[in-house]
Formats: C-alpha cells, sequence, structure tokens
C-alpha cells in the first residue's frame, strides 16, 4: 500500500540537522525585589515633590460666543479656534455649514476666497431677507432660477398636433373615448 500524498512528499526531502536551543537562565528573585524597590521609593520622592511643589495647571480657555457673519447662527467656541477660523476666511467668522460652502464656491470660481465668501453672503443676505418671512416665495424664487439655469427644460406642449408624427415605441391616439362613453351612458338609461 502507498504512503498517504504528505508522507511522500516528505520523505523525499532531505531533513535539516536539529538544533537544540538552550533555555534562558533563570533571573534571581532578589534582582526583581531591588528593582521593584527601587521604582517604589523613586514614586514616593516625585508623590513628596508634587505635593511640596504643586506644578502649576495649564489655563482653561473659556467658551466664547461666535455668531455666524453668514447665516447668524450663534455657537460657543474658543477662543483658539475662532482665530483659526477667522485667519481662513479673510478675518470673517463662519459656521462649519458656511465654511463648507464657500469651499464649493472657492472651488466653482478657482480658489479665490474673497469672491466665493462674497458669493455665499449675497446668498445668505437674500435668503435671511426673504426666506424666513417668506418661505413659500423664496421657494418659488429657487424653482425660477432653477428653471432658468437649465435652458434645455422649457415649458413645452405635450399636444399630439406638436409633434410631428408618432415617434418610435410610442402610443399615439388615435381617436377619443367619448362617443363609446357616451353611447354606453345613454343605453344605461
Amino acid at each position: 500500500m502507498a504512503p498517504p500524498h504528505g508522507e511522500a512528499i516528505l520523505s523525499s526531502l532531505p531533513m535539516p540537522p536539529t538544533k537544540t536551543f538552550s533555555k534562558p537562565p533563570k533571573l534571581s528573585n532578589d534582582n526583581l525585589k531591588r528593582t521593584v524597590s527601587d521604582i517604589a521609593f523613586e514614586l514616593s520622592k516625585e508623590i513628596e515633590r508634587e505635593i511640596e511643589e504643586p506644578k502649576p495647571l495649564p489655563a482653561i480657555s473659556e467658551a466664547e460666543d461666535a455668531k455666524c457673519e453668514c447665516c447668524g447662527m450663534s455657537e460657543e467656541y474658543t477662543p483658539e479656534y475662532i482665530k483659526r477660523v477667522r485667519d481662513k476666511f479673510l478675518g470673517n467668522w463662519i459656521c462649519g455649514l458656511c465654511s463648507e460652502a464657500v469651499k464649493e464656491e472657492m472651488e466653482k470660481n478657482g480658489g479665490k476666497c474673497k469672491e466665493a465668501l462674497d458669493t455665499h453672503m449675497s446668498h445668505c443676505v437674500r435668503f435671511n431677507k426673504l426666506g424666513r418671512a417668506y418661505p413659500v416665495l423664496c421657494q418659488a424664487q429657487a424653482m425660477r432660477e432653477i428653471l432658468k439655469k437649465n435652458s434645455r427644460v422649457r415649458a413645452k406642449s405635450m399636444s399630439p398636433r406638436d409633434i410631428k408624427g408618432p415617434k418610435k415605441g410610442s402610443i399615439t391616439r388615435s381617436s377619443s373615448c367619448m362617443p363609446s362613453m357616451m353611447n354606453h351612458l345613454s343605453l344605461d338609461n
């Protein structure tokens, strides 16, 4: 009977000489106890020093109220964060949502921060004047602007008379169904 496949492969390879590894030497408990005792001594000295001369705590910056110069949203932020945002947006404090909108505008106009900021601020001013007071009017204005921008979408008549000939794959009406409905109604009475 032939040996299983794995055994045949292993038996055909030459076996490397076996190496014996020695165990690491045992450490004495005395060295370990001395190390623990030294660490404990250093920690106790550190604690005594802390008690005698405590380190001053770092100053905690108080949160300040900041109002977005675009949309008017107000929230509390640290002075460091407010300074970073003002440095990034030409001295203007703007909230996170408006900053994302300004970044999108910057991508559109080639990275000009001043123009993007002015554009977004004008949109926000217009929205705050009309949108909050007259939301329905604002929605109608937005739909009007969408239709203006897309020149391909125009109010076109979908009457069969305006279509020149039937399109392939479309269903056209050959006659009105009103006469047959009128016949049914007159027969029922």
